[in-house]
């Protein structure tokens, strides 16, 4: 494959290709070979919905009378993909691979019928709102075209007519899954075959946000129309520790806060509950809705500004601004008799005005901010109410 590069924060990072790039690389690899009878490694080339072509290598595993089984090496680039260097393998045949016919996905253009399946290490739908249903093979829809697609194009390039049967495995599939979002997203027993360009662009949101819409888009659908989202482990820590809150219900918005309220209210959600450290949420206070340190930092601003406003001495907010961490500036606070408290007040007020602007008028938008050391040190008007909601319906 040529190398291809982004700039991500001014570093040059290579690109790198989707698991549904390797099932379609496979996949076409595997039909060729069949269709020429032949039986040797093939480079072969896949055209991606990106509009970048790839050349990649293709490793013939098995050849049997009427099937060929092929291999591809996932390569994400510089991203840091856990299925990165993982092998997807692709079985193409004239039948099946095993007596069960059903659950196989069809495909059919003119005198061409293509049937597509999971095998090994796949994952399988579980739970609804997935681009794929229940009790599929998580072969989405992009990557399954793209594999249709390109087997379908030997065949036409073979003169072939009549039907062939490919089915994508992973043997590493069932391990490396398990480090994904996948089991929380309702994919079990393997990795899903992604990938909406079929490249990978190392350093990317897009997949996290994904996985956090689907997340959310599960619960609605599942009945739970009042979300507990926290940013991080210290959230659900927290949630489960001190609120008594199932680690199962809460939803990881890591720092896209903004973007997860939106999520929610296009999922038709009814509330929201935001739970986080001081350290996290206080930049709600300035309006700052994606929390990342690189895109926006300003707590101590945040903190010395309300200091400041509340009367503190100008040595005090100077030294809040120097502080390294939160809850070194929260300890300088005490200080000042009775400051730490009205800060916690108004940061608290601020954020909750952001949260309710960006929420709009269809979803109830509370929070509870907090530090491990000191515990709760502000909530919203609603966030009692709407806390006592979620355990509610938790217990009907």
């Amino acid at each position: 494959m040529e190398e291809s590069y982004v700039y991500r924060q001014q570093k040059k990072l290579r690109r790198g290709y989707t698991t549904g790039t390797c099932a379609a690389a496979a996949s076409l690899a595997a039909a060729a070979l069949l269709l020429q009878n032949e039986s040797t490694d093939l480079p072969v080339t896949v055209d991606t919905p990106k509009g970048i072509r790839l050349d990649l290598e293709a490793e013939l595993v098995k050849a049997g009378e009427d099937f060929r089984f092929c291999r591809v090496q996932k390569d994400g680039g510089d991203d840091p993909d856990v299925t990165s260097g993982m092998w997807i393998y692709a079985r193409v045949g004239f039948s099946c691979s095993g007596e069960e016919k059903s659950g196989w996905i069809e495909y059919k253009n003119d005198k061409i019928t293509l049937y597509l399946s999971g095998g090994v290490g796949i994952g399988v739908a579980t739970k609804p709102g997935l681009s794929c249903k229940v009790g599929e093979y998580a072969i989405n829809p992009v990557p399954r075209a793209m594999i249709f697609q390109h087997v379908e194009k030997v065949c036409r390039s073979q003169g072939f007519e009549g039907t062939l049967w490919v089915e994508i495995s992973a043997p590493e599939g069932e391990e490396r899954g398990k480090k994904t979002f996948n089991s929380r997203l309702g994919i079990l027993g393997g990795i899903s075959i992604l990938g909406t360009s079929g490249i990978v662009e190392p350093m990317s949101q897009e997949a996290l946000l994904k996985s956090i819409e689907l997340e959310i888009t599960q619960k609605v659908l599942e009945g739970c129309s009042d979300l507990v989202m926290v940013p991080g482990n210290y959230g659900l820590d927290f949630a489960a520790g001190q609120l008594g809150l199932n680690l199962g219900e809460a939803v990881k918005c890591s720092n896209f806060l903004g973007a997860s309220i939106d999520m929610a209210v296009q999922a038709g959600a009814k509330g929201l509950l935001l739970i986080g450290h001081m350290g996290k949420l206080v930049k709600l206070a300035a309006g700052i809705m994606n929390t990342h340190s690189r895109e926006a930092d300003g707590r101590m601003e945040i903190l010395a500004a309300y200091s400041g406003a509340l009367g503190a001495p100008p040595n005090l907010i100077r030294r809040i601004l120097d502080a390294v961490t939160v809850d070194q500036a929260l300890n300088l606070m005490e200080e000042a008799d009775g400051l730490l408290p009205e800060v916690m007040e108004e940061v608290t007020r601020a954020a909750y005005r952001h949260l309710k602007k960006r929420a709009g008028e269809e979803l109830e938008a509370e929070a509870i901010l907090f530090t491990n050391e000191r515990g709760i040190l502000g909530k919203t008007p609603g966030a009692d109410r709407l806390l006592a909601r979620i355990r509610e319906n938790k217990t009907s």
